[in-house]
Protein backbone atom coordinates (compact mmCIF):
# COMPACT_ATOMS: atom_id res chain seq x y z
CA UNK A 1 0.00 0.00 0.00
CA UNK A 2 1.35 3.44 -0.96
CA UNK A 3 2.49 5.93 1.65
CA UNK A 4 1.22 9.52 1.77
CA UNK A 5 4.13 11.85 0.88
CA UNK A 6 4.39 15.65 1.06
CA UNK A 7 7.41 17.17 -0.71
CA UNK A 8 8.56 20.65 0.32
CA UNK A 9 10.82 21.97 -2.44
CA UNK A 10 12.99 24.94 -1.44
CA UNK A 11 14.55 26.25 -4.63
CA UNK A 12 18.32 26.87 -4.24
CA UNK A 13 18.49 25.84 -0.56
CA UNK A 14 22.10 24.86 0.34
CA UNK A 15 23.18 22.41 3.06
CA UNK A 16 25.16 25.21 4.75
CA UNK A 17 21.82 26.75 5.69
CA UNK A 18 19.60 23.75 6.30
CA UNK A 19 22.10 21.22 7.68
CA UNK A 20 24.94 23.29 9.08
CA UNK A 21 23.21 26.03 11.05
CA UNK A 22 23.64 28.91 8.62
CA UNK A 23 20.00 29.94 8.93
CA UNK A 24 20.42 32.20 11.96
CA UNK A 25 18.05 29.99 13.95
CA UNK A 26 15.15 30.56 11.59
CA UNK A 27 14.31 26.95 10.73
CA UNK A 28 13.54 25.73 14.24
CA UNK A 29 10.65 23.41 13.41
CA UNK A 30 12.12 22.12 10.15
CA UNK A 31 15.49 21.54 11.84
CA UNK A 32 13.68 19.37 14.36
CA UNK A 33 12.28 17.27 11.52
CA UNK A 34 15.67 17.10 9.84
CA UNK A 35 17.19 15.75 13.05
CA UNK A 36 14.93 12.71 12.67
CA UNK A 37 15.32 12.42 8.88
CA UNK A 38 17.50 10.49 6.49
CA UNK A 39 19.66 13.31 5.15
CA UNK A 40 21.54 13.46 1.86
CA UNK A 41 23.73 16.03 0.25
CA UNK A 42 22.16 16.33 -3.18
CA UNK A 43 24.46 16.83 -6.17
CA UNK A 44 22.66 18.75 -8.88
CA UNK A 45 22.81 18.20 -12.61
CA UNK A 46 24.76 19.84 -15.42
CA UNK A 47 23.80 22.67 -15.49
CA UNK A 48 22.76 23.25 -11.84
CA UNK A 49 19.89 25.60 -12.60
CA UNK A 50 16.15 25.53 -11.84
CA UNK A 51 15.25 24.58 -15.40
CA UNK A 52 16.11 21.72 -15.95
CA UNK A 53 17.01 20.57 -12.41
CA UNK A 54 13.50 19.99 -11.01
CA UNK A 55 12.51 17.93 -14.04
CA UNK A 56 15.72 15.92 -13.81
CA UNK A 57 14.69 15.13 -10.24
CA UNK A 58 11.11 14.20 -11.04
CA UNK A 59 11.75 12.23 -14.26
CA UNK A 60 15.03 10.59 -13.27
CA UNK A 61 16.48 11.67 -16.62
CA UNK A 62 19.53 13.82 -17.34
CA UNK A 63 19.23 17.18 -19.11
CA UNK A 64 20.68 15.53 -22.21
CA UNK A 65 17.99 12.86 -22.25
CA UNK A 66 15.32 15.50 -21.63
CA UNK A 67 16.86 17.82 -24.23
CA UNK A 68 16.54 20.70 -21.75
CA UNK A 69 19.70 22.70 -21.02
CA UNK A 70 18.14 25.80 -19.50
CA UNK A 71 15.13 28.08 -19.60
CA UNK A 72 15.89 29.24 -23.15
CA UNK A 73 17.25 27.39 -26.16
CA UNK A 74 18.54 28.18 -29.64
CA UNK A 75 17.61 26.23 -32.74
CA UNK A 76 20.55 25.50 -35.09
CA UNK A 77 20.86 28.18 -37.73
CA UNK A 78 18.98 30.77 -35.69
CA UNK A 79 20.36 33.55 -33.51
CA UNK A 80 17.31 34.11 -31.30
CA UNK A 81 15.88 31.75 -28.71
CA UNK A 82 12.72 29.94 -27.67
CA UNK A 83 11.41 29.26 -24.17
CA UNK A 84 11.11 25.75 -22.76
CA UNK A 85 7.75 24.73 -21.32
CA UNK A 86 6.08 21.57 -20.05
CA UNK A 87 5.50 20.37 -23.61
CA UNK A 88 9.25 19.72 -23.93
CA UNK A 89 9.18 17.24 -21.03
CA UNK A 90 8.57 13.94 -22.82
CA UNK A 91 9.46 11.50 -20.06
CA UNK A 92 6.89 10.63 -17.38
CA UNK A 93 7.18 12.42 -14.06
CA UNK A 94 6.87 10.90 -10.60
CA UNK A 95 3.33 12.28 -10.26
CA UNK A 96 2.23 11.06 -13.69
CA UNK A 97 3.37 7.53 -12.92
CA UNK A 98 1.79 7.70 -9.46
CA UNK A 99 -1.49 8.81 -11.04
CA UNK A 100 -1.42 5.83 -13.43
CA UNK A 101 -1.12 3.59 -10.38
CA UNK A 102 -4.28 5.13 -8.95
CA UNK A 103 -2.69 7.60 -6.53
CA UNK A 104 -4.17 11.09 -6.31
CA UNK A 105 -1.50 13.75 -6.80
CA UNK A 106 -1.12 17.45 -6.10
CA UNK A 107 1.50 19.53 -7.92
CA UNK A 108 2.22 23.17 -7.13
CA UNK A 109 4.90 25.41 -8.64
CA UNK A 110 7.24 22.74 -10.03
CA UNK A 111 9.19 24.17 -13.01
CA UNK A 112 8.38 23.83 -15.83
CA UNK A 113 4.76 22.64 -15.57
CA UNK A 114 3.22 25.45 -17.65
CA UNK A 115 1.05 24.87 -19.59
CA UNK A 116 -0.66 22.43 -17.20
CA UNK A 117 -1.06 18.80 -18.19
CA UNK A 118 -3.86 16.50 -17.03
CA UNK A 119 -3.04 14.66 -13.81
CA UNK A 120 -4.95 12.29 -11.53
CA UNK A 121 -5.52 15.03 -9.02
CA UNK A 122 -4.71 18.72 -9.36
CA UNK A 123 -1.93 21.00 -10.59
CA UNK A 124 -0.99 24.68 -10.30
CA UNK A 125 1.83 25.70 -12.62
CA UNK A 126 5.12 27.43 -11.89
CA UNK A 127 7.04 30.70 -12.27
CA UNK A 128 7.37 30.21 -16.03
CA UNK A 129 3.61 30.88 -16.35
CA UNK A 130 3.19 34.13 -18.36
CA UNK A 131 0.49 35.44 -16.01
CA UNK A 132 -2.74 34.70 -14.12
CA UNK A 133 -4.77 35.45 -17.24
CA UNK A 134 -3.43 32.22 -18.79
CA UNK A 135 -4.83 28.75 -18.01
CA UNK A 136 -2.62 27.55 -15.17
CA UNK A 137 -4.52 24.85 -13.30
CA UNK A 138 -5.71 21.34 -13.84
CA UNK A 139 -8.56 20.80 -13.70
CA UNK A 140 -9.30 24.16 -15.39
CA UNK A 141 -12.09 25.03 -12.96
CA UNK A 142 -9.65 24.87 -10.04
CA UNK A 143 -8.33 28.28 -11.07
CA UNK A 144 -11.58 30.07 -10.19
CA UNK A 145 -11.97 28.15 -6.94
CA UNK A 146 -8.40 28.94 -5.90
CA UNK A 147 -8.64 32.61 -6.78
CA UNK A 148 -11.93 32.99 -4.89
CA UNK A 149 -10.38 31.37 -1.83
CA UNK A 150 -6.92 32.97 -1.85
CA UNK A 151 -6.79 35.73 -4.47
CA UNK A 152 -5.00 35.72 -7.85
CA UNK A 153 -1.92 33.55 -8.10
CA UNK A 154 1.45 35.33 -8.06
CA UNK A 155 3.92 33.35 -10.15
CA UNK A 156 7.08 35.43 -9.89
CA UNK A 157 8.49 38.86 -9.06
CA UNK A 158 11.07 41.26 -10.46
CA UNK A 159 14.00 40.44 -8.19
CA UNK A 160 16.93 41.92 -10.11
CA UNK A 161 16.16 45.48 -9.10
CA UNK A 162 17.86 48.28 -7.20
CA UNK A 163 14.57 48.99 -5.41
CA UNK A 164 15.23 46.47 -2.65
CA UNK A 165 12.30 47.57 -0.52
CA UNK A 166 9.92 46.80 -3.32
CA UNK A 167 11.63 43.46 -3.97
CA UNK A 168 11.22 42.51 -0.30
CA UNK A 169 7.59 43.61 -0.28
CA UNK A 170 6.80 41.68 -3.46
CA UNK A 171 8.76 38.67 -2.22
CA UNK A 172 6.76 38.30 1.00
CA UNK A 173 3.52 38.96 -0.82
CA UNK A 174 4.29 36.15 -3.27
CA UNK A 175 5.34 33.78 -0.49
CA UNK A 176 2.15 34.46 1.45
CA UNK A 177 0.09 33.89 -1.69
CA UNK A 178 1.76 30.54 -2.36
CA UNK A 179 1.46 29.41 1.24
CA UNK A 180 -2.24 30.22 1.43
CA UNK A 181 -2.86 28.35 -1.81
CA UNK A 182 -0.82 25.29 -0.86
CA UNK A 183 -2.49 25.09 2.56
CA UNK A 184 -5.90 25.36 0.92
CA UNK A 185 -5.09 22.56 -1.51
CA UNK A 186 -3.30 20.34 0.98
CA UNK A 187 -6.08 20.50 3.58
CA UNK A 188 -9.17 20.54 1.34
CA UNK A 189 -8.27 18.20 -1.51
CA UNK A 190 -7.59 14.48 -1.59
CA UNK A 191 -4.02 13.50 -2.39
CA UNK A 192 -1.47 10.77 -1.78
CA UNK A 193 1.51 12.65 -3.21
CA UNK A 194 1.92 16.44 -3.01
CA UNK A 195 4.92 18.10 -4.69
CA UNK A 196 5.41 21.82 -3.94
CA UNK A 197 8.30 24.08 -5.02
CA UNK A 198 8.76 27.52 -3.45
CA UNK A 199 10.61 29.81 -5.85
CA UNK A 200 10.63 32.71 -3.36
CA UNK A 201 13.66 31.13 -1.65
CA UNK A 202 15.70 31.41 -4.83
CA UNK A 203 14.55 34.99 -5.45
CA UNK A 204 15.48 36.02 -1.92
CA UNK A 205 18.93 34.47 -2.26
CA UNK A 206 19.66 36.27 -5.52
CA UNK A 207 18.35 39.63 -4.29
CA UNK A 208 19.66 39.70 -0.71
CA UNK A 209 22.54 37.20 -0.32
CA UNK A 210 25.23 39.86 0.17
CA UNK A 211 23.27 41.18 3.15
CA UNK A 212 23.04 37.70 4.66
CA UNK A 213 26.25 35.78 3.94
CA UNK A 214 29.13 37.28 5.93
CA UNK A 215 31.66 35.57 3.63
CA UNK A 216 30.31 37.44 0.59
CA UNK A 217 33.09 39.56 -0.99
CA UNK A 218 30.70 42.54 -0.93
CA UNK A 219 29.00 41.72 2.36
CA UNK A 220 27.03 44.61 3.80
CA UNK A 221 25.21 44.76 7.11
CA UNK A 222 21.93 46.57 6.49
CA UNK A 223 19.20 47.48 9.02
CA UNK A 224 16.44 46.27 6.67
CA UNK A 225 17.89 44.06 3.99
CA UNK A 226 19.96 41.82 6.27
CA UNK A 227 16.75 40.56 7.86
CA UNK A 228 14.95 39.63 4.62
CA UNK A 229 16.37 36.12 4.18
CA UNK A 230 16.09 35.13 7.88
CA UNK A 231 12.54 36.49 7.91
CA UNK A 232 11.66 34.49 4.80
CA UNK A 233 13.09 31.35 6.41
CA UNK A 234 11.07 31.95 9.60
CA UNK A 235 7.86 32.45 7.63
CA UNK A 236 8.41 29.17 5.82
CA UNK A 237 9.21 27.41 9.09
CA UNK A 238 6.14 28.68 10.95
CA UNK A 239 3.86 28.04 7.99
CA UNK A 240 5.14 24.51 7.59
CA UNK A 241 4.77 23.79 11.31
CA UNK A 242 1.13 24.86 11.11
CA UNK A 243 0.51 22.82 7.95
CA UNK A 244 2.31 19.73 9.21
CA UNK A 245 0.07 19.56 12.26
CA UNK A 246 -2.96 19.48 9.95
CA UNK A 247 -1.67 16.59 7.86
CA UNK A 248 -2.34 12.93 8.75
CA UNK A 249 0.22 11.79 11.29
CA UNK A 250 1.61 9.07 9.02
CA UNK A 251 2.54 11.53 6.23
CA UNK A 252 6.14 11.16 5.05
CA UNK A 253 7.81 14.56 4.72
CA UNK A 254 10.47 15.20 2.08
CA UNK A 255 12.52 18.40 2.05
CA UNK A 256 14.57 18.98 -1.07
CA UNK A 257 16.28 21.61 -3.22
CA UNK A 258 17.30 21.61 -6.86
CA UNK A 259 20.78 23.12 -6.37
CA UNK A 260 22.69 25.17 -3.83
CA UNK A 261 23.65 28.83 -3.70
CA UNK A 262 26.82 30.80 -3.02
CA UNK A 263 28.21 34.31 -3.33
CA UNK A 264 28.76 35.76 -6.77
CA UNK A 265 32.32 37.07 -6.90
CA UNK A 266 31.66 38.88 -10.17
CA UNK A 267 30.66 38.49 -13.79
CA UNK A 268 32.89 37.79 -16.76
CA UNK A 269 31.99 39.19 -20.20
CA UNK A 270 32.42 35.99 -22.18
CA UNK A 271 31.66 37.47 -25.62
CA UNK A 272 34.10 40.28 -24.99
CA UNK A 273 36.73 37.66 -24.18
CA UNK A 274 35.86 35.79 -27.39
CA UNK A 275 36.42 39.03 -29.30
CA UNK A 276 39.79 39.58 -27.61
CA UNK A 277 40.84 36.00 -28.43
CA UNK A 278 39.85 36.32 -32.08
CA UNK A 279 36.92 33.90 -31.99
CA UNK A 280 34.22 36.56 -32.41
CA UNK A 281 34.41 39.48 -34.82
CA UNK A 282 32.16 42.55 -34.94
CA UNK A 283 31.25 44.75 -37.84
CA UNK A 284 33.06 48.13 -37.80
CA UNK A 285 29.87 50.03 -36.90
CA UNK A 286 29.40 47.81 -33.81
CA UNK A 287 32.86 48.56 -32.45
CA UNK A 288 31.65 51.58 -30.48
CA UNK A 289 29.02 49.68 -28.50
CA UNK A 290 28.61 51.03 -24.98
CA UNK A 291 28.90 49.02 -21.74
CA UNK A 292 26.21 46.38 -21.34
CA UNK A 293 25.18 46.24 -25.00
CA UNK A 294 23.38 43.07 -25.99
CA UNK A 295 25.13 41.18 -28.76
CA UNK A 296 22.85 41.27 -31.80
CA UNK A 297 22.98 39.22 -34.95
CA UNK A 298 23.53 42.27 -37.15
CA UNK A 299 26.56 43.33 -35.09
CA UNK A 300 28.53 40.21 -35.91
CA UNK A 301 30.91 39.89 -38.83
CA UNK A 302 29.93 36.31 -39.58
CA UNK A 303 32.57 35.88 -42.23
CA UNK A 304 35.26 36.16 -39.53
CA UNK A 305 33.43 34.67 -36.53
CA UNK A 306 34.26 31.24 -35.16
CA UNK A 307 32.11 31.25 -32.02
CA UNK A 308 29.77 33.32 -29.85
CA UNK A 309 28.20 32.73 -26.45
CA UNK A 310 25.30 33.28 -24.10
CA UNK A 311 25.63 34.49 -20.53
CA UNK A 312 23.79 33.11 -17.52
CA UNK A 313 24.71 31.03 -14.49
CA UNK A 314 26.73 29.07 -17.01
CA UNK A 315 27.73 29.96 -20.54
CA UNK A 316 26.60 28.24 -23.68
CA UNK A 317 29.07 28.57 -26.55
CA UNK A 318 28.05 28.07 -30.17
CA UNK A 319 30.39 27.28 -33.05
CA UNK A 320 29.74 29.03 -36.37
CA UNK A 321 29.67 25.70 -38.14
CA UNK A 322 29.39 25.61 -41.91
CA UNK A 323 26.31 23.74 -43.09
CA UNK A 324 24.51 24.23 -39.76
CA UNK A 325 24.59 28.00 -39.26
CA UNK A 326 23.32 30.47 -41.85
CA UNK A 327 26.74 32.03 -42.37
CA UNK A 328 28.93 29.27 -41.01
CA UNK A 329 32.64 29.36 -41.74
CA UNK A 330 34.08 26.54 -39.60
CA UNK A 331 34.48 23.53 -41.85
CA UNK A 332 33.02 20.34 -40.32
CA UNK A 333 36.41 18.62 -40.62
CA UNK A 334 37.86 21.27 -38.27
CA UNK A 335 34.97 21.20 -35.79
CA UNK A 336 36.61 18.90 -33.23
CA UNK A 337 39.89 20.80 -33.42
CA UNK A 338 38.07 24.14 -32.94
CA UNK A 339 36.08 22.91 -29.96
CA UNK A 340 39.14 21.42 -28.29
CA UNK A 341 41.15 24.62 -28.79
CA UNK A 342 38.33 26.64 -27.26
CA UNK A 343 38.25 24.30 -24.27
CA UNK A 344 41.98 24.76 -23.74
CA UNK A 345 41.71 28.54 -24.00
CA UNK A 346 38.77 28.70 -21.59
CA UNK A 347 40.71 26.61 -19.08
CA UNK A 348 43.46 29.28 -19.14
CA UNK A 349 41.19 32.20 -18.17
CA UNK A 350 42.39 33.69 -14.90
CA UNK A 351 40.87 36.07 -12.41
CA UNK A 352 41.20 39.87 -12.47
CA UNK A 353 44.33 39.70 -10.32
CA UNK A 354 45.87 36.84 -12.28
CA UNK A 355 44.62 34.27 -9.78
CA UNK A 356 44.00 30.72 -10.89
CA UNK A 357 40.40 29.84 -11.77
CA UNK A 358 38.86 26.39 -12.02
CA UNK A 359 37.19 26.66 -15.42
CA UNK A 360 35.54 23.72 -17.13
CA UNK A 361 34.09 23.45 -20.61
CA UNK A 362 32.18 20.35 -21.66
CA UNK A 363 30.70 19.07 -24.83
CA UNK A 364 27.21 17.77 -23.97
CA UNK A 365 28.27 14.32 -25.16
CA UNK A 366 30.83 14.24 -22.35
CA UNK A 367 28.15 14.76 -19.70
CA UNK A 368 25.10 12.77 -20.72
CA UNK A 369 24.38 9.21 -21.87
CA UNK A 370 22.12 10.69 -24.56
CA UNK A 371 21.93 14.18 -26.10
CA UNK A 372 18.61 15.38 -27.45
CA UNK A 373 16.99 18.66 -28.39
CA UNK A 374 19.09 21.71 -29.20
CA UNK A 375 22.29 21.51 -27.13
CA UNK A 376 25.08 24.10 -27.26
CA UNK A 377 28.48 23.13 -28.56
CA UNK A 378 30.10 23.85 -25.20
CA UNK A 379 28.80 24.25 -21.65
CA UNK A 380 31.14 26.49 -19.66
CA UNK A 381 31.53 27.01 -15.90
CA UNK A 382 33.81 29.79 -14.73
CA UNK A 383 35.83 29.38 -11.53
CA UNK A 384 33.63 26.50 -10.37
CA UNK A 385 30.51 28.72 -10.75
CA UNK A 386 31.83 31.54 -8.54
CA UNK A 387 31.88 33.90 -11.55
CA UNK A 388 28.78 34.41 -13.68
CA UNK A 389 29.26 34.58 -17.48
CA UNK A 390 27.89 37.81 -18.97
CA UNK A 391 26.79 37.86 -22.60
CA UNK A 392 26.86 41.63 -23.14
CA UNK A 393 29.72 43.60 -24.69
CA UNK A 394 31.22 47.11 -24.64
CA UNK A 395 32.74 46.93 -21.17
CA UNK A 396 36.13 48.53 -20.37
CA UNK A 397 37.17 45.16 -18.90
CA UNK A 398 35.68 41.67 -19.14
CA UNK A 399 35.71 41.50 -15.32
CA UNK A 400 32.51 42.98 -13.90
CA UNK A 401 31.70 43.47 -10.23
CA UNK A 402 27.97 43.10 -10.84
CA UNK A 403 25.71 40.98 -13.00
CA UNK A 404 24.99 42.60 -16.37
CA UNK A 405 21.27 41.77 -16.09
CA UNK A 406 20.60 43.72 -12.92
CA UNK A 407 21.62 43.34 -9.27
CA UNK A 408 22.24 39.72 -8.33
CA UNK A 409 24.17 38.71 -5.23
CA UNK A 410 24.45 34.97 -5.74
CA UNK A 411 25.33 32.19 -8.16
CA UNK A 412 24.24 28.58 -8.11
CA UNK A 413 26.22 25.83 -6.44
CA UNK A 414 26.42 22.10 -7.08
CA UNK A 415 25.21 20.82 -3.73
CA UNK A 416 21.66 21.04 -2.42
CA UNK A 417 19.65 19.03 0.12
CA UNK A 418 17.42 15.97 0.16
CA UNK A 419 15.92 14.68 3.40
CA UNK A 420 13.19 12.13 4.14
CA UNK A 421 11.28 12.10 7.43
CA UNK A 422 9.28 8.96 8.14
CA UNK A 423 7.04 9.34 11.21
CA UNK A 424 6.67 5.57 11.40
CA UNK A 425 10.43 5.07 11.61
CA UNK A 426 10.78 2.56 8.78
CA UNK A 427 13.32 4.83 7.06
CA UNK A 428 16.45 5.06 9.19
CA UNK A 429 17.43 8.60 10.22
CA UNK A 430 20.95 10.00 9.92
CA UNK A 431 23.42 11.27 7.36
CA UNK A 432 23.31 9.13 4.23
CA UNK A 433 26.06 10.69 2.11
CA UNK A 434 25.57 12.06 -1.38
CA UNK A 435 22.79 11.42 -3.86
CA UNK A 436 22.69 12.48 -7.50
CA UNK A 437 19.65 14.56 -8.42
CA UNK A 438 18.54 12.10 -11.12
CA UNK A 439 18.54 9.31 -8.50
CA UNK A 440 15.93 11.03 -6.34
CA UNK A 441 12.94 9.84 -8.38
CA UNK A 442 13.85 6.23 -7.75
CA UNK A 443 14.37 6.96 -4.07
CA UNK A 444 11.00 8.68 -3.86
CA UNK A 445 9.39 5.69 -5.55
CA UNK A 446 10.81 3.48 -2.81
CA UNK A 447 9.41 5.86 -0.22
CA UNK A 448 5.99 5.93 -1.91
CA UNK A 449 5.59 2.23 -2.65
CA UNK A 450 7.99 0.56 -0.25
Amino acid sequence: MARRVFILGLDSMPPSVLYEGGDGGSFQYIKGILGESRRYRMRSCHPPITVPAWMVMYTGRTPGELGIYGFRHRRPGEFGYYIVNSGYVRYPTLWEEAGRRGLRVGVYGVPPTYPPKPVHGFMVTDFTTPGPEKPYTFPPWLRRELEQATGPTIFDIVYRSGDKRRVARDLFRMLDNHQRQVEYLATRKKWDLFAYVEIAVDRAHHAFWKYFDRSHPRYEEHPEYSSVIPDLYRRIDRWFENLHKKLPKDTVIVIVSDHGIKSMKGAFAINQWLIEQGYLALRPEAGSAGPGTDLREDMIDWGRTIAWAWGGYYSRVFINLKGREKNGIVEPKYYEETVNQLKRDIAKIRGPGGEQWLNTAYRPEELYPEVRGDPPDLMVYLDDLWWRPAGTIGWPSPYLEENDRGPDDAVHDWIGVYAVYDPEGTIEAGDAGEIQIHEIKRNLEEVLYG
